[in-house]
């Protein structure tokens, strides 16, 4: 079995050939020890350091020198809109002090799907919509050298 142990530093990464990817969702990029399956059909070990998370654009390095690039799976989240700056980041506050994981674009906010929250922002005057996307929330103030990055 194929195993993944190393990420790339984003020089390696600018310079390696991609022969792969690996497609997961939010929650299972969370985990860095698992059985996973890769773009061609092959399952690989998954075993990096624990601690810090997979983000959508990295990349990894298998034992047999192949490298794969880690996308984020597009999965159903809840899409909250407005116009106004200054109540998107109310919401946006309200969101974090309950610490639910969001992702900030311009003039929206995702997160995974959640009843009550949908019923909160709703009641907060927003536009709640469902949406199949994927989902890379803010890393945290704390995140290891582990900026940002927008997905379409």
């Amino acid at each position: 079995m194929i195993e993944i142990r190393r990420r790339l530093a984003p020089a390696e990464a600018a310079a390696a050939t991609v022969a792969g990817a690996l497609c997961l969702s939010y929650e299972r990029r969370q985990r860095t020890r698992q059985r996973v399956c890769l773009s061609s059909g092959e399952h690989a070990l998954l075993m990096l350091p624990r601690g810090q998370p997979l983000r959508a654009g990295e990349h990894l390095l298998a034992g047999d020198g192949r490298v794969f690039e880690v996308i984020a799976q597009a999965e159903r989240l809840l899409q909250v809109a407005c116009g106004d700056a200054a109540t998107l980041a109310r919401v946006a506050w309200h969101l974090g002090n309950r610490h639910v994981p969001v992702e900030i674009r311009p003039g929206v906010l995702r997160l995974a799907p959640d009843h009550v929250l949908a019923a909160m922002l709703s009641g907060l005057g927003l536009a709640v919509e469902e949406i199949d996307a994927p989902f890379q929330p803010e890393p945290g103030a704390y995140a290891q050298g582990n900026a940002a990055s927008t997905v379409e």
